[in-house]
């Protein structure tokens, strides 16, 4: 540890970048030596063993050495911890008294996608993993028609379910989402964005003189494209509703993330390459831009920037980048959010998802929905465990469950009228953990139903 270091620090967390260009970041005995050191400083804490099993796995390995310290863990059973954080960055954020600007500089998450990087740099990733972190691609190719029927049918079979377990490790009890043929950018394909015919000469090169409350590009996301393109039709007949107009980007790709949460830090920077360019000429045009899924939000937000400190493209990108009731929130503070709602929504139990809170924009979803009338909402802030992969393995479906299990007691003893989660993943996976048939709803699912659209 630090010496004559302070215990915790009051000061506003700052993070810094990733610098995942300097060698140093790849050298496999500097990175056991700071894991060993940041694992030190989190066994004199133990502040985070509730949030997820990277910590419980941490301590056992400690509490069972012949030591009962740190050194007494093999730097081989490091990457056991690594293995179990999925980068929900809430240690970080809500935890940790030692982050920077505290002297011991300590960001956990940071840490684990250092050690993931190396170790896919280093082919010690499953093919599994490859596979489903590819999300665009398997989204694609499960879209398509004659597949289409193959992959939902063999979601469902037993027989289909089991040679996934057995084949390739996806839990056979996992609930894998449902892929659709109409993808929502095929739905709204009216709406991509056409250079040439959304040109506007009032709007210069940097687009300050555009409004970027009164134009959005929507980012759909390859959840929402290929799994629940409902939900990016409910973002649009919103937005729509409030006189807001809604294109979508010429070409989108995968935001990153899985790819991130892999470790594989050259396929991030090639999807970087692929869809930020798009996105800066729609931000150069004075549009905000917005997605539903908070995952993706958080990749424009926060780690691109990190990993591309001195890039422009990406900070102006960044700053455009809105949660969709971050966006709505504005529009209410400017006095443009039509209050016109004609249902009533009664009791929600709200699930605030990981990756929404660490962006620090507060109870948006909270704030707007309850502007409607008789209208309550419980917010839950704890991880469900899911993170995309984490909940459909077969060594770590139990315990993305046994994550889940206090919002799932929280539901229960709500009894809501309506329950879900702005990560559309997470709502699902809760969703599967409640012995109940009331299934999950998107918050933007239940504005639209508010304004009866």
């Amino acid at each position: 540890m630090a010496e004559h270091g302070r215990e915790g620090g009051l000061d506003a967390p700052t993070r810094h970048p990733l610098n995942q260009d300097d060698p140093k970041f790849w050298d496999e005995d500097d990175l056991n030596t700071e894991l060993e050191r940041v694992y030190d400083i989190c066994h004199t804490c133990r502040r985070c063993v509730s949030l997820c099993n990277a910590f419980p796995t941490l301590f056992d390995l400690i509490d069972d050495s012949d030591t009962m310290e740190v050194d007494g863990v093999a730097a081989a059973d490091y990457t056991k911890v690594v293995d179990h954080c999925y980068l929900c960055d809430l240690c970080y954020l809500t935890k940790c008294p030692y982050v920077p600007p505290h002297e011991w500089n300590l960001d956990f998450p940071h840490l684990m996608l250092r050690a993931k990087a190396i170790k896919f740099k280093k082919g010690d990733t499953k093919f599994r993993d490859n596979i489903i972190t590819s999300t665009d691609m398997v989204g694609k190719m499960a879209s398509m028609p004659l597949v289409n029927t193959l992959v939902n049918s063999g979601n469902k079979s037993s027989a289909v379910r089991a040679a996934l377990d057995s084949g390739l490790g996806i839990h056979k009890d996992a609930k894998l989402p449902e892929y659709h043929r109409k993808t929502a950018r095929m739905q709204h394909a009216v709406k991509i964005y056409n250079l040439q015919a959304n040109s506007d000469s009032g709007n210069n090169a940097t687009g300050t003189e555009g409004d970027p409350l009164s134009r959005v590009a929507l980012f759909t996301t390859c959840y929402c494209n290929y799994n629940e393109p409902d939900i990016a039709d409910s973002v649009i007949k919103v937005l729509t509703h409030n006189e807001v107009e809604v294109s979508l980007p010429a070409k989108e790709h995968c935001c990153g993330m899985p790819k991130l949460e892999l470790g594989d830090l050259t396929t991030v920077r090639k999807l970087k390459e692929l869809n930020v360019p798009a996105l800066y000429e729609l931000v150069s045009r004075g549009y905000s831009i917005i997605a539903a899924v908070p995952s993706c939000v958080l990749m424009f937000k926060q780690e691109l920037p990190l990993m591309f400190p001195d890039d422009e493209t990406v900070k102006t990108v960044a700053a455009a980048f809105h949660d969709p009731f971050e966006f709505l929130h504005k529009l209410h503070k400017a006095g443009r959010l039509k209050t016109d709602f004609k249902q009533k929504l009664g009791n929600i139990s709200y699930h605030v998802a990981c990756h929404q809170r660490v962006q620090n924009i507060g109870p948006k979803t909270k704030q707007i929905l309850e502007l409607i009338e008789d209208t309550t909402v419980n917010n839950i802030e704890r991880c469900s465990g899911h993170d995309g992969t984490y909940g459909v393995k077969n060594e770590t479906l139990k315990f993305a469950n046994k994550i889940a299990k206090p919002i799932v007691r929280q539901i229960t003893q709500q009894e809501p009228d309506y329950y879900g989660s702005d990560c559309p993943v997470a709502g699902k996976h809760i969703e599967n953990n409640l012995q109940t048939d009331q299934e999950t709803v998107h918050p933007i699912d239940l504005l639209r139903y508010a304004y009866g659209l």
